[in-house]
């Protein structure tokens, strides 16, 4: 029977190097933890380079790990210390980063795609390529500050959809909404001062198009220099007394409005 390797090992120790951001992007490289993330992982083709797991876990995802070449067994210790999660669920994956250049994402001439500009928080950034992906958009793009999608919370938030949609990042806001619009979609910014109303039906012939949903900052919202080169700013009518939404619940309402039009 094949020993376990121990998180004293040297290939359990660089790939818990990973953790950090300077490494992974030096590297080019990040962890996938839990099975959804590696199921995800495994679609993509060449994107896997090395798989952890427990004895319980090869057990326990058998089907999932069954098409694995070749998979590293770690003991308990050594997987916690690969993965993010409170309760490790026993398998992680070395992969390679999946962002491609915008250029390839319009010559595909898409249809729907959510840009997060400076949206720092992993769980409302991995939320939003989920809810992208569970809309039917055709990409993702992380803008100007956003959080590294590759970051262990990120990758989570997003229970493999990461692996599922085109994703772009890019430090350049303004050059991504002005790339956007010469390929022929129609940026519409998320703003509580809107002048449009997601909910009025003479927003749903511009829905029916070519559409870039544009979301900013948690706190701060999208920068005034930023908003202002969308085609539109859209509010989302606030019916009770709550000062705002979430920025994930935001995304999904506004995407869902566009892929509803869409795929009448």
């Amino acid at each position: 029977m094949t020993t376990p390797l121990s998180h004293g090992n040297s290939r359990v120790k660089e790939a818990r190097k990973l953790s950090r951001r300077s490494v992974r992007t030096e590297r080019r490289l990040f962890l996938a933890d839990g099975p959804k993330a590696v199921e995800g992982a495994l679609g993509v083709r060449d994107c896997v380079v090395e798989v952890f797991a427990t004895a319980a876990a090869l057990e326990q995802y058998a089907d999932l790990l069954a098409g694995v070449d070749e998979v590293t067994l770690v003991d308990p210790r050594a997987m916690d210390s690969l993965s993010d999660s409170v309760t490790p669920a026993g398998v992680v994956a070395v992969c390679r980063f999946l962002d491609v250049p915008l250029d390839s994402v319009l010559a595909a001439g898409p249809r729907l795609v959510s840009v997060c500009a400076d949206v720092r928080d992993p769980g409302n950034a991995g939320t939003v390529i989920r809810t992208s992906d569970a809309a039917g958009a055709d990409a993702v793009v992380l803008s100007g500050h956003s959080v590294d999608p590759y970051n262990p919370k990120t990758v989570r938030a997003t229970v493999g959809s990461l692996f599922h949609l085109p994703l772009v990042i890019s430090e350049d806001s303004e050059a991504v909404v002005a790339a956007l619009r010469t390929a022929g979609l129609r940026v519409l910014a998320t703003d509580g001062a809107g002048e449009r109303d997601l909910h009025d039906p003479a927003l749903e012939a511009d829905l029916g198009g070519p559409t870039a949903w544009l979301f900013g900052n948690e706190a701060h919202g999208l920068p005034e220099a930023l908003a202002t080169l969308a085609d539109d700013r859209v509010s989302i009518p606030i019916h009770g007394r709550a000062e705002s939404l979430n920025l994930a619940t935001a995304a999904a309402l506004c995407l869902y409005a566009s892929a509803r039009v869409q795929r009448s």
